[in-house]
């Protein structure tokens, strides 16, 4: 048998006692005992962002920048199949 729960936690041994307390509240969980192995599996947190099409254009016609900004122009044009800037 396996239960399974998400949470958030800043360590691996608190990740554990996170999820301990939050399976340890459920009526449906029998009484756990020590001899079982827990597992945690780490996943990032998505992030969602919205961008403007104006805004989006704007960006990819702009020139010069820092040296990061140009070559994600640069892969953005040739994504689009749009034509290299000088």
């Amino acid at each position: 048998m396996s239960h399974t729960v998400e949470v958030t936690a800043e360590s691996l041994y608190e990740a554990v006692a996170l999820g301990l307390k939050a399976i340890r509240g459920r009526d449906w969980v029998e009484g756990l005992r020590d001899q079982f192995r827990i597992e945690v599996s780490v996943s990032e947190i998505p992030v969602c962002h919205s961008v403007e099409m104006k805004e989006f254009n704007s960006w990819l016609q702009r020139d010069g920048g820092a040296p990061r900004d140009l070559v994600q122009r640069k892969r953005a044009r040739k994504i689009l199949g749009l034509p290299e800037t000088k």
